[in-house]
């Protein structure tokens, strides 16, 4: 329509209006006649024809409005009026009768009479302005829309003069336009009103609107902004696709989804953007996943250059780590310098510190959840890096267009050319290499139904001395199958394969050479559905079964000239499995809850033989009284519980939201090592009839706000964890090759609380975040028997206990192509046991210590810096790449990773060592084609 003349156009509408509403006089006589047809399952289109033939009347439509659509009814002795409302009621289309014609349209409908005092407010418009009020509602909304926004209107539902709804519910799926697949997490909200949500799983969205025009938007970093014209005239579905905005991010961006902090019910989680990580500092180069999840509140390393990962103040071994929903057991390279996960092949990682899904299970701190990417199944595409002593390379290549693809990743160290280098002789002989490998493969079957396979393989190999040699490393394999039943319906089923392994052959003088070995495997069948059952309640609910097989480790000598025994440890073998429901129920526009149980059980198989101990004995080889012999898969000790997952989430303003969460967790496995921080030789131990589960409960209180103009984020959580049966060892323990390793076992009580505070800055030249955690981890080993006892029975410092934790990571943009970074780092040193004296016992000279864990080890800090300088943005060209330059530790702060004492010539002294004791420069090269 041409609103230029405006004038005109009133007129022209007013004689339009009165033609109509005289030719509805005439008509209305026409359509009384009564008929009888039938329709036996035809098309619309056909019943139309039919219509024709019998009534006389002529039927005007587009017959791209009626596809799909058909008719199964018989109608006798019926008006052609009482036909069309029939036939026509649960469909889009509305219809007029003009004298011998039947005119249809699609959403809206033909006035048929005017409002009162119509020509009055007409005379009232002046010449340069259409008034509204003299206009129907959707009339209004719909000039005003129009005049400010340009491209196509969607229609949703069907008009009616009858209608006293004021909102309808309007709903629909988002794919991905290239790859058909659902878009999760999407924000889809609509303009000048608060109303919002986000996509599920399969893309599906529902919101309820007034009657009425609207803006209907999009956002995410990965899809950028969209946004639709939409006039609502009543309940009805909209779904379309999107375009993945591939662009270099300017900034460094943790959460990727708009305002998910604030309206989403888990508390305690965090969300890693990849793509937004390239810009940070870390050591030689290699982008770390999980280096920089240690940056965020709550979650710590267990000490540069270690293992693991100390969450909520959670021993390393109280982390789930998925990768593809298989467990990792060893997520680290080089003793814990890099991460075993590529950094290019990831999609996403997840970490859970609070609200842990109830689809998860088995540890007590959190779950890691780490996705790779979703292959490009349009073009062949790659990425890689070329550092000082890594390189890395990822492919993916389409095998059926948009249907199928493959995704193949590896990475390697060249180091050992750095050591040959050296004039130490001694490090000219060693030995420092990984290498990890990764294939993924995707089909789209049907609308309905994909599969995944995931395959993926690590490997280490450390050598400082000639005559050791440390090998270990990882294996796992999972298949998933997905399907949609329908709108509300969907499901999966994965089946996934994990192992772990560490070997160490020592050859050396004295003929003690020896293999040394160990390995855990475990396989899980599982599956997940969900229901969305309304808008106010979505469910998720499913069970899973995992078969855990550990061989705990043997020793056998290498040559014939060793005088080393051979020993096998026997297998263990063990059966966990659960049931899980939860309902994310959305009580009103303000409240919504999470609530979720979960069911778990574990038994522990044969073959085994378990000691069977004197009652009010410490367990001990001369308080066995009895050893029980099971055979092959027959039970022998079976432990389980509820585990309630519950949070919930009030908004306080549209920026702001409180939440509350309650979990309650079980963990069958058990990490056994006597080192303060984890190592490659850890091995793992599984409940049996002498060690009980683990388990614990958390309370957690968070406030969240996003400022006005979503620049900055900030929130502050708090949690009370306790834990019961933790596992810890006795003095001077004795772990390896142990056939009653339950003698050397403690197990007590642990407790934790803490507050996490986080800044961001997320849009701007100057971007990244602060983070600082304050908390505490305590330990209490009591019993009625001494040697059981530790610090008197009194709680103590645990391992990881420390309590000051402050990260600042920050990126300033200083050119579209050039760009500066920081990260500082500082932690309260961890807790130590100090000699404080010494004594003579029988003419011996020995060491008195201090209660266990009673001193701290010095503070550490850390600086880093970096350059970040980016190739040309052309659209055309082979790759587009960047270079990162960087300085690892600026400070030169000598951080302790260890400290020890040894007694000389009389005298007892310490000694720290450290890892990275100087600056580390690097220079790495990215390339993405």
């Amino acid at each position: 329509m041409n609103f230029n003349n405006k004038r005109k156009s009133i007129v022209l509408r007013v004689a339009t209006c009165v033609t109509l509403f005289f030719f509805q006089i005439v008509a209305h006589c026409q359509s009384k006649g009564e008929i009888t047809i039938e329709f036996n399952n035809v098309s619309l289109e056909s019943a139309f024809i039919d219509l024709e033939d019998v009534s006389g009347l002529e039927f005007y439509f587009d017959g791209n409005w009626l596809k799909d659509l058909r008719v199964n009814q018989t109608f006798t002795n019926k008006t052609v009026d009482f036909i069309l409302k029939e036939i026509l009621t649960n469909t889009p289309i509305n219809y007029i009768v003009l004298e011998s014609k039947v005119v249809l349209t699609k959403n809206n409908m033909i006035i048929q009479g005017l409002p009162k005092d119509y020509f009055k407010k007409i005379e009232e418009v002046e010449e340069e302005e259409v008034s509204s009020k003299a206009l129907p509602v959707l009339q209004k909304q719909y000039l005003k829309g129009v005049q400010k926004n340009k491209g196509a209107i969607f229609y949703i539902g069907k008009e009616a003069n009858n209608s006293t709804k004021n909102e309808f519910n309007i709903s629909g799926t988002i794919l991905d336009q290239k790859t058909g697949k659902p878009i999760e997490n999407l924000n889809v909200f609509v303009d000048g009103i608060n109303k919002s949500t986000v996509t599920d799983v399969n893309g599906y969205y529902s919101l309820r609107l007034p009657k009425g025009y609207h803006i209907l938007k999009t956002s995410s970093i990965g899809y950028g902004r969209a946004q639709k014209q939409i006039v609502v005239y009543g309940n009805g579905t909209l779904s379309f696709n999107l375009v993945e905005e591939i662009n270099e991010l300017d900034e460094v961006v943790v959460n990727s989804n708009k305002d998910k902090n604030i309206r989403s019910v888990e508390i305690g989680v965090t969300s890693i953007d990849v793509k937004g990580i390239k810009n940070i500092p870390v050591i030689l180069g290699e982008r770390d996943v999980l280096k920089v999840a240690t940056t965020m509140p709550g979650i710590k390393t267990a000490g540069e250059g270690a293992l693991g990962y100390s969450v909520r103040g959670g021993k390393v071994d109280q982390n789930l780590i998925l990768f593809d929903g298989a467990a990792i057991y060893n997520p680290s390279h080089f003793f814990g310098v890099f991460s075993a996960v590529n950094p290019f092949a990831t999609g996403s990682v997840d970490i859970y510190k609070g609200s842990i899904p109830s689809e998860f299970g088995g540890r007590l701190s959190s779950v890691i959840d780490i996705s790779t990417k979703e292959i490009n199944k349009d073009k062949f595409s790659g990425e890689g890096n070329i550092g000082p002593v890594t390189g890395n390379l990822m492919l993916e290549v389409p095998v059926i267009e948009k249907k199928a693809a493959v995704l193949v990743g590896a990475r390697a160290t060249y180091s050992n050319w750095v050591l040959r280098s050296l004039s130490d002789e001694s490090l000219q002989n060693s030995d420092a290499s990984f290498y990890d490998a990764l294939v993924k493969y995707e089909h789209k079957i049907s609308d309905k139904d994909n599969i995944e396979l995931t395959g993926y393989f690590s490997n280490d190999r450390f050598s400082i001395t000639s005559d050791s040699i440390f090998d270990y490393g990882n294996k796992l394999g999972a298949i998933k199958w997905n399907h949609v039943f329908n709108d509300k319906n969907s499901a999966s089923l994965k089946l996934a394969t994990s192992q772990y392994k560490f070997n160490i052959i020592f050859d050396g003088d004295f003929n003690r050479n020896f293999d040394f070995g160990y390995n855990i495997n475990e396989t899980q069948l599982k599956l997940k559905a969900r229901y969305l059952h309304s808008k106010k309640h979505k469910f998720t609910y499913g069970l899973s079964s995992k078969l855990y097989k550990i061989d705990p480790g043997y020793i056998k000598p290498i040559d014939a000239s060793s005088v080393v025994s051979p020993e096998t440890i026997a297998t263990e073998k063990g059966l966990e499995s659960a049931v899980y429901l939860s309902d994310l129920y959305q009580v009103n526009e303000k409240l919504s809850l999470d609530l979720g149980l979960r069911y778990s059980s574990f038994t522990a198989l044969g073959p085994s033989e378990q000691n069977v101990y004197a009652p009010n004995t410490p367990l001990s080889s001369e308080s066995v009284v009895e050893v029980k012999t099971y055979t092959n898969n027959e039970f022998i000790k079976t432990y389980g519980g509820p585990e309630f997952r519950l949070s919930a989430r009030y908004f306080l303003s549209p920026l702001a939201s409180l939440k509350a969460s309650f979990n309650s967790t079980i963990q069958y496995s058990h990490l056994l090592s006597t080192n303060t921080t984890a190592s490659p030789i850890d091995s793992w131990k599984l409940s049996d009839s002498n060690i009980k589960p683990q388990r614990a409960q958390q309370f957690s209180l968070g406030f969240y706000k996003n400022s006005e103009n979503d620049v900055y984020e900030y929130s502050l959580e708090g949690y009370y964890k306790k834990m019961n049966n933790l596992l810890d060892f006795k003095v001077g323990a004795d772990l390896l090759l142990n056939q009653n390793i339950e003698t050397e076992l403690l197990q007590g009580k642990g407790k934790a609380y803490g507050l996490e505070l986080l800044i961001k800055k997320k849009q701007g030249r100057l971007n990244g975040w602060l983070a600082y955690s304050f908390s505490r981890t305590l330990v209490k080993l009591d019993s009625e028997f001494l040697t059981n006892r530790v610090n008197n029975g009194n709680y103590f410092a645990a391992n990881q206990d420390r309590p000051h934790d402050v990260s600042l990571v920050s990126n300033f943009k200083l050119t579209k192509r050039y760009s500066f970074s920081m990260n500082f780092n500082y932690q309260s040193g961890r807790p130590i046991t100090y000699p404080v004296g010494k004594y003579v016992l029988n003419g011996t000279e020995h060491v008195l210590y201090s209660d266990r864990n009673k001193f701290r080890v010095p503070d550490y800090y850390r600086l880093d810096l970096g350059i970040n300088i980016e190739g040309n943005h052309k659209n055309v060209k082979l790759a587009h790449s960047f270079w990162n330059i960087s300085v690892y530790n600026v400070l030169g702060r000598n951080n302790p990773f260890s400290v020890f004492f040894v007694n000389e010539n009389g005298q007892v002294k310490g000694y720290q060592s450290s890892i990275f004791a100087i600056p580390v420069p690097t220079i790495t090269y990215n390339f993405k084609f």
